[in-house]
């Protein structure tokens, strides 16, 4: 049995912010009870402001233990985050991936890792996954089209999957692939997009301990619609840039390409760093709507996310490398 481990960090939303509190906690003192929570989950939610919750009636304090970069805000239902997100391959409504979905099959499922490691080879999910500890954390999800969740996440660190290959030093990227199958993914029946969905990432923006392989959210495993059995998080980009359904990794000497930046490039580009001082060509970045809520907010350099991951991007122009 796999036990969740509890790890603290700055980044971590509150605990007590999680989405359907009152779920939560029966579920923690079942696993509690079977010894099965090796010391408490890592957890985290969404909402509104800071400003609104702090003005709200009955809420809550701030805790002293909390990182720079958590905040108190009004949960995302799980409703709403397993029915209401992107995933072409099912459809471009956002509701067609819940309706669209239960055509993928997600097991047997296996990676192929290839390029500059010292390591490549195709691996079963099942190993992939066997050496860690899973651990859940809660993200705030920033959509381009400015649209936001915060979801509790379930799965492992990326870097330390990665570094299991044994990157050679020839490695500056990491690039990821999904699935390819029009049989279980309708939607790439259309030529929406130069199919597979294929991201890309700097590897030492790989590495760094935000960005997530995720297998579960809300304490499952992950409904077909939100990128079983395998996806990217990475919190401090727009959700474009967390591929779903990953079957192939593949470390490059050069930036690689990426389905978006490809097809709309003065739209989409590599970095999708959340940045509310550049608009999209169509919309302003600089306010995002909460899903689940009818006013809007400001939109927080790096996704709120700066302290941890600014120094990766010292001395680039964040407005030109967009």
């Amino acid at each position: 049995m796999t036990h969740r481990i509890r790890i603290r960090h700055g980044w971590e939303v509150a605990e007590r912010e999680v989405t359907d509190p009152e779920l939560y906690l029966r579920r923690r003192e079942f696993l509690g009870a079977t010894g099965a929570l090796a010391g408490g989950l890592v957890l985290g939610a969404c909402g509104s402001s800071e400003s609104e919750a702090a003005g709200a009636e009955g809420a809550p304090a701030r805790r002293a233990d909390l990182g720079p970069w958590d905040t108190d805000e009004t949960p995302t239902s799980r409703e709403d985050a397993t029915r209401y997100n992107n995933f072409y391959e099912f459809g471009t409504g956002k509701e067609d991936p819940a309706r669209n979905a239960g055509t993928l099959r997600t097991r047997p499922w296996s990676v192929a890792v290839e390029g500059e490691v010292a390591r490549p080879g195709r691996v079963a999910l099942e190993d992939l996954l066997k050496p860690h500890a899973r651990e859940e954390r809660i993200y705030r999800l920033r959509c381009v089209e400015a649209w936001s969740m915060v979801i509790p996440w379930l799965g492992i660190p990326l870097g330390e999957v990665l570094k299991r290959f044994e990157p050679t030093s020839k490695a500056k990227y990491v690039a990821f692939d999904t699935l390819l199958d029009p049989e279980q993914m309708p939607g790439q029946r259309r030529s929406v997009l130069d199919w597979p969905y294929r991201e890309g990432l700097r590897l030492d923006e790989a590495m760094h301990p935000l960005s997530l392989l995720a297998t579960g959210m809300y304490g499952e495993d992950l409904p077909n619609q939100n990128g079983a059995p395998l996806r990217l998080v990475v919190p401090w980009k727009y959700g474009f840039k967390s591929i779903k359904s990953i079957v192939r990794i593949r470390f490059t000497a050069e930036q690689p390409y990426t389905s978006w930046s490809y097809e709309a490039p003065s739209e989409y580009g590599f970095f999708a760093n959340v940045n509310p001082e550049v608009d999209h060509p169509r919309w302003s970045q600089k306010r995002e709507r909460r899903i689940g809520e009818f006013r809007k907010r400001p939109t927080l350099p790096f996704n709120g996310y700066a302290e941890s991951v600014a120094p990766l991007y010292a001395g680039m122009d964040l407005r030109k490398h967009y």
